[in-house]
């Protein structure tokens, strides 16, 4: 679901430095507004990024779906609790049920609320796959090191970016293994027998990861990671033209944006 997708897009030649700026400051203008048009508008830019890169709006399409069920918990949650003076259900139980009859209520602002979280994660599950699809690992993680971040941390986070197709083909592999023992849980069972299944993938799964780890460990130590202090790199980025201009163009739409959050 998050891996480099090839391509010859803007999205894709532009400075990997420019991408993880967009990614910060677009994060915490979603994070701070509480306005569904600014959040629409922060979002349209998104969906206009993913035109431009290329690459196809399906393959969100899995990352979507593992999104829908949080969103959902997440306007529950808070549709049930997030009080308000405009109330639309009280209470929630009826007054003829024993001990907890006639407590609870619903109200607009938490229903608004609720979806206004929800608007958020959606925006931002969408933002963070489009420049981790079009920005190599090596290039995100030197994008990392040129604003300032140590290697040894820009290393973690693109080691983690890494192993997550691993993780996936590892899945996938202890799926099918589970299948030719005529396993058949994950797919026929219901959503109890599913719960009770999953032991029998994450196990494996995390042994085989703990090993990997292991492994990564032992190839950093081979070749003397971290042992100096300044590291050279094979491949360099720099900053063009394009860069700066479209770098202007996201602080001067975060700055309006910003604007239009306190106006409304």
């Amino acid at each position: 679901m998050i891996k480099y997708h090839a391509g010859e897009s803007f999205l894709h030649k532009l400075d990997p430095r420019v991408k993880i700026i967009m990614l910060l400051i677009l994060t915490i203008l979603v994070f701070v507004t509480r306005n569904f048009p600014v959040l629409g508008l922060v979002f349209l830019l998104i969906m206009i990024c993913w035109k431009v890169s290329g690459i196809s709006i399906r393959e969100l399409g899995g990352y979507l779906k593992l999104l829908v069920g949080l969103v959902l918990f997440v306007v529950l949650i808070q549709t049930l609790f997030q009080g308000g003076e405009t109330i639309l259900i009280s209470p929630i139980i009826p007054d003829f049920v024993p001990l907890i009859g006639g407590m609870g209520s619903i109200a607009v602002e938490g229903v608004l609320f609720g979806l206004l979280l929800g608007f958020r994660l959606m925006v931002i599950m969408c933002l963070m796959p489009l420049i981790i699809m079009t920005t190599r690992v090596r290039d995100l993680a030197l994008g990392f090191v040129k604003l300032g971040l140590p290697y040894r941390y820009a290393f973690m986070i693109t080691t983690a970016l890494n192993q997550v197709p691993v993780l996936q083909e590892q899945i996938a592999t202890i799926t099918d293994a589970q299948k030719l023992r005529a396993f058949t849980a994950f797919e026929d069972g219901g959503t109890l027998q599913k719960l009770k299944s999953y032991p029998a993938l994450v196990v494996p799964l995390v042994m085989g990861s703990m090993k990997k780890s292991t492994l990564i460990g032992t190839a950093m130590d081979v070749r003397s990671f971290g042992s100096r202090p300044k590291r050279t790199y094979l491949h360099d980025i720099a900053m063009h033209g394009a860069d700066w201009v479209f770098l202007c163009f996201i602080l001067a739409f975060c700055a309006g944006m910003f604007t239009l959050n306190v106006m409304l």
